[in-house]
């Protein structure tokens, strides 16, 4: 992924000195209206790019080439190309976490509650592929991506941690709970990745359920392990 230039192509002092001037009200539309639109659009801008099969490396130039602005908008919102896509991964993350968790909360049972999130997760992928190549994709594999994945890896694994604590009933420690949490969150992670690359073909109800198989069957493997083992121990 290129990272921006040192200096912006039109310079900060250039951008600094219309900010003043972009946020009067022009058409009928305010200015703070008119910046959220054009940050939203360098974010889209940088989804497409970042997510599309061929994916190219992102530069000031090229997004804004694709989101129709000229750079002195691109500094008007964001200081590095580095810093724009962190925020767009960090978006798409707080989008999944938010379906994710209200699905799981509306379920009645322990299956259901996990078939919802995982629903969820699958469908917002589905409808947007280039959202899930920007999180799964190992084409993608910048320093900003592999440490924003490396955080919400540690992010999902601390929810399904929380979630399944309160509804399945695994005696096992801490360390051995948390592991489960991480096995699950990258064996989905991998899944849907191969999914979307079409190594996996499976229609998207397949993927669901084989997905809420693989997350439920982990727990209940290991405390039967750890259970039988203590048995063998006495």
């Amino acid at each position: 992924m290129g990272r921006g230039p040192s200096t912006p192509e039109n310079g900060s002092d250039a951008a600094a000195s219309d900010s003043a001037a972009s946020l009067r009200a022009y058409g009928g539309e305010g200015g703070d209206t008119r910046v959220a639109r054009r940050r939203a659009s360098l974010i889209d801008a940088a989804l497409d790019l970042l997510g599309a099969d061929d994916a190219e490396a992102v530069t000031v130039r090229g997004v804004c080439r694709r989101a129709g602005l000229t750079a002195r908008y691109f500094y008007e919102s964001f200081e590095s190309v580095d810093q724009l896509v962190g925020v767009v991964y960090d978006e798409i993350i707080e989008e999944i976490a938010h379906r994710s968790l209200a699905a799981f909360s509306e379920g009645a049972t322990m299956r259901m509650k996990v078939s919802g999130a995982v629903a969820a997760i699958v469908d917002l992928i589905d409808q947007d592929r280039r959202k899930g190549r920007l999180l799964f994709s190992q084409a993608l594999l910048s320093p900003v991506i592999a440490a924003k994945r490396s955080e919400s890896t540690a992010l999902f694994a601390g929810l399904t941690l929380q979630s399944t604590s309160a509804i399945l009933d695994v005696h096992v420690g801490p360390a051995e709970a948390a592991g489960v949490a991480h096995y699950q969150v990258g064996g989905l992670s991998r899944l849907l990745a191969a999914w979307l690359e079409g190594d996996v073909e499976l229609s998207k109800s397949d993927v669901v359920d084989l997905s809420i198989a693989l997350l439920v069957s982990p727990a209940e493997i290991l405390e039967k392990s750890l259970s039988h083992g203590s048995a063998d121990g006495e």
